[in-house]
């Protein structure tokens, strides 16, 4: 079910049928619309058996069973980091929802315990799926290296983050991390930022503005799947120090990509990275700092290419689509 005209890459099997319904829900009073009033017209026109909603929204006006996947609850521990509205329909909506759902589907034991304690939800009704990485993610070969530099960061040596600029990612910390590291290490590293930015934020854009080597700040916007695995391939470390994640893709994707990892001691993201990663604390820019300048060290940079090729082996897409399958026949089953 699409609110909008949808991308054709979304009806990739002859088995998907995809549905335009009315009004775009751009906003927290359509999203009330939509899922509570044309979903529920819609799952009843087609007979639908379950619901399954990929975003943790569900439909409070059906009783066909549903299936929530609820990636995380950042805005129960950080409301400040969302628009009012947003924050307070999410507050108020997301226990409803949870309570609502037959099954939560969930990407980390770290969310499933977060969402269990926070709704007073039973641990048995919360499945972890993990998410998995993208077979276009691979290695990078020199010459890809080279062009790549050539045409993102001035033919420099390059850090990158991958993911939306929003507040919970921590994007200011990182960059004064990044200033510190250059003053410390003189190195001739650029800084990639790939990502989009989601509302305003006028304190971030202080932050950059003040920075000493602003000019070693490069942002790339969103980039297609070819150019972004090209991008995280070619760099010298991905570094993604959020402060709250239920996950954290980018971290896999890179460990992919045979590229060390500087990420946040907090929340899911050690339970992901395992052993792999250079752990920080997202709070504290010189430990942010400290991550980045052991990326210098060779046999460390070494070490954690090793330990990533064996984590990242951990995390499949098929593994995911067994259990969420799983999932939607136990769910069939309990409604029968």
């Amino acid at each position: 079910m699409f609110d909008r005209k949808f991308d054709q890459s979304f009806v990739f099997a002859k088995n998907i049928t995809p549905i335009v319904i009315g009004p775009p829900a751009r906003h927290p009073v359509l999203f009330k619309i939509w899922f509570n009033h044309s979903v529920t017209r819609a799952l009843k026109k087609i007979g639908a058996d379950i619901f399954l909603s990929t975003d943790g929204f569900l439909s409070l006006k059906t009783s066909i069973p549903q299936i929530a996947v609820i990636h995380d609850l950042n805005f129960e521990h950080y409301p400040e980091d969302l628009p009012k509205a947003y924050m307070k329909y999410y507050k108020k909506y997301f226990p409803l929802f949870a309570k609502k759902a037959a099954r939560i589907i969930t990407v980390s034991e770290f969310s499933k315990k977060d969402i269990s304690k926070q709704y007073a939800i039973p641990l048995n009704k919360i499945e972890v799926t993990y998410n998995g990485v993208g077979d276009n993610f691979s290695p990078s070969d020199i010459p890809i290296i080279e062009s790549t530099r050539m045409n993102f960061s001035e033919g420099s040596p390059y850090l990158v983050y991958v993911g939306a600029l929003h507040a919970r990612k921590n994007i200011e910390r990182m960059l004064l991390a990044f200033d510190q590291f250059k003053k410390n290490t003189n190195s001739d590293y650029k800084m990639l930022i790939v990502g989009e930015k989601i509302w305003k934020n006028t304190k971030f854009e202080s932050t950059l503005e003040n920075l000493r080597f602003k000019n070693d700040v490069i942002f790339t916007g969103r980039l297609t799947s070819h150019d972004l695995n090209k991008v995280i391939g070619s760099s010298n470390g991905l570094v993604y120090v959020s402060y709250f994640e239920g996950f954290g893709i980018p971290i896999i994707e890179a460990m992919k990509c045979e590229v060390p990892v500087v990420t946040s001691d907090v929340t899911c993201m050690p339970e992901i990275a395992g052993n792999a990663a250079i752990l920080v604390d997202p709070f504290s820019v010189n430990s942010i700092s400290k991550g980045m300048e052991e990326l210098l060290d060779k046999e460390k940079y070494a070490k954690y290419i090793q330990l990533g090729k064996k984590r990242v082996l951990s995390f499949s897409w098929d593994n995911s689509a067994k259990i969420v399958w799983s999932c939607i026949e136990d769910v069939l089953a309990e409604s029968n």
